[in-house]
């Protein structure tokens, strides 16, 4: 949301999913599309059966590197340098959008000065990428019709996350490859309704629609809306509050549909604080590792159980309507009514198509949706009044930036915070798996999906296998500088040489208890995508 909303005015996907079929070449960088966009992924193998080229960004030799014209198989947390490779290549090679960057961006010639050192071989040494890929992969890019690139986790979930989303943004203005049907970026979320709940004012710097908190006009907006007096200044980001919690800072917490006892980097830190929390609330459907720490259960509303709406990572904004009253008797926007109106602040709705009344009220990017509009089908924001259509493609005719320009950002190259040495030769990549979701609460309670896959597998590639003597299906203790865990092993040449994997569902094999610390400085977003591991046969 940070790096995008800087370079190019929002925070979301550009375009709309049924756009990716129709383009002619596709970047995946950081996205391992099959597996954690399973859906997504249909209309990335509609474009391939079209005829689409493929250029795949990734560690891993993931499923769609068996279509890929050109796999960069780049080095965990060397992102920009080679996004900052194949602009340098673009512009060497005079395959620019000349026309596009004069009339639509700003700060270009700080962006030329910047990749100028990211030569072909200067980015072979940061990125274990090829020279021959590079050039391939730039020419293919820039010399497409209709462009799209489309990023995931792997891109932000790093130290220089933002910025290596405004590196991404950098590449598609470049080539002038943003604006029109099937170009532009698609910022792939990591959970359903994660661009939803954004919107809905999350970040402590931001009221609802990205409005910011500074500002003394959107405030008094609020607090006449609200009936309250309103901060001026940001609050804490969730990790922050967890942090101030171990310090005895922060005494309260409510948590709802989230587990950060299995889910947040670094757990034994994690679960320190939640161990400081004077009071700590959760809310779920399940009892996970966090509700082992809280003071008080409440009983959470499945998807099935609620009324309300969706906001996927195309903007589209859905109705969901519940198919059973809700098991607990009360849905999760009638507790909280209940409690702050306990807590002094009447809070009162008599259904939730009057708090989307509200939002459309004091959020533009919402205003003219309502759920009458919403019986006759979905409509992707910024949708400003009732009789809009609402927006499949942004930036037709200007960025959402102040001007209407979108912004070239100077970046250099920062790799991960925690590195391989000779104590902790591997780097250990987290991610999903198709079977599970999650923290696997809901997934690993399928009897069918636990049949397809029932336990948590190291994956190592076969030459490291043989270095350590590993076999596929040995136990192995894998330890970071903060604990260590046991874990079956698998061997098979998806992760190159150096790196191994693992993903993060099962409650037996808690893979954040090694996760890094570290965190974009930004955003807060933690490390996830690299930390320094070894590994013993047990």
């Amino acid at each position: 949301m940070a790096g995008l909303a800087t370079s190019l005015g929002a925070g979301a996907a550009s375009n709309s999913f049924d756009q990716i079929s129709e383009a002619d070449t596709l970047l995946i960088f950081g996205s391992n599309t099959t597996e954690g966009h399973p859906v997504i992924s249909i209309h990335v193998n509609k474009a391939i059966r079209n005829g689409a080229r493929i250029i795949v960004g990734d560690p891993r030799k993931i499923e769609l590197v068996k279509w890929a014209d050109v796999w960069l198989n780049l080095k965990p947390g060397s992102n920009i340098a080679l996004l900052n490779g194949l602009v340098h290549v673009i512009l060497k090679e005079g395959l620019y959008n000349k026309e596009f960057i004069e009339k639509r961006t700003e700060g270009f010639e700080e962006l030329k000065a910047a990749v100028e050192e990211y030569t072909p071989a200067h980015v072979q040494k940061l990125t274990g990428v090829t020279p021959d890929k590079l050039l391939k992969a730039a020419k293919i890019y820039a010399e497409a019709k209709n462009a799209m690139i489309l990023y995931g986790l792997g891109v932000t979930e790093h130290q220089s996350g933002t910025e290596t989303a405004m590196a991404v943004a950098n590449l598609a203005l470049v080539c002038g490859h943003i604006g029109r049907r099937a170009t532009g970026i698609m910022a792939l979320r990591g959970q359903n309704n994660v661009q939803g709940a954004s919107d809905m004012g999350p970040a402590p710097a931001a009221f609802t629609g990205y409005q910011p908190v500074t500002d003394p006009v959107v405030r008094e907006k609020f607090e006449k809306a609200w009936g309250v007096e309103l901060p001026s200044k940001p609050g804490l980001k969730s990790v922050e509050m967890l942090d101030e919690a171990q310090k005895g800072n922060f005494k309260g917490l409510f948590i709802l549909g989230e587990d950060p006892a299995h889910t947040d980097p670094d757990i034994s830190h994690i679960r320190k604080a939640l161990s400081s929390i004077e009071f700590l609330v959760v809310q779920d459907i399940f009892h996970t590792e966090t509700t082992r720490f809280a003071h008080v259960v409440l009983p959470g509303a499945s998807f099935a159980e609620k009324d309300g709406t969706f906001t996927n990572g195309e903007r589209r904004v859905q109705r969901i309507r519940k198919a059973v009253e809700p098991v607990s008797g009360k849905a999760e926007w009638e507790v909280i009514c209940e409690i702050a109106s306990r807590m002094g602040y009447k809070m009162k709705y008599n259904h939730p198509s009057e708090v989307m009344d509200e939002i459309a009220s004091l959020a533009p990017i919402y205003g003219g949706i309502n759920y009458v509009r919403l019986e006759n089908g979905s409509l992707q924001w910024p949708c400003p009044t009732k009789d809009h259509p609402g927006t499949a493609t942004l930036y037709k005719d200007m960025f959402s930036r102040p001007g209407g320009r979108a912004r070239f950002m100077a970046l250099e190259q920062k790799g991960s915070a925690e590195v391989p040495d000779a104590e902790y030769p591997f780097v250990l990549i987290t991610g999903r798996r198709r079977e599970h979701y999650n923290n696997g609460s809901m997934t690993r309670r399928s009897r069918g999906i636990m049949e397809m896959f029932p336990e948590e597998l190291l994956e190592l590639s076969p030459a490291d296998a043989l270095k350590l003597g590993i076999k596929n299906g040995e136990m192995v203790k894998v330890a970071s500088r903060r604990g260590e865990i046991k874990v079956k092993v698998r061997v098979l040449d998806r992760s190159q040489e150096g790196n191994v994997f693992l993903a993060f569902h099962h409650q037996d094999v808690l893979t954040n208890i090694l996760t890094s610390p570290h965190r974009d400085p930004i955003t807060g977003t933690p490390e996830y995508k690299s930390c320094a591991v070894k590994i013993e046969k047990l």
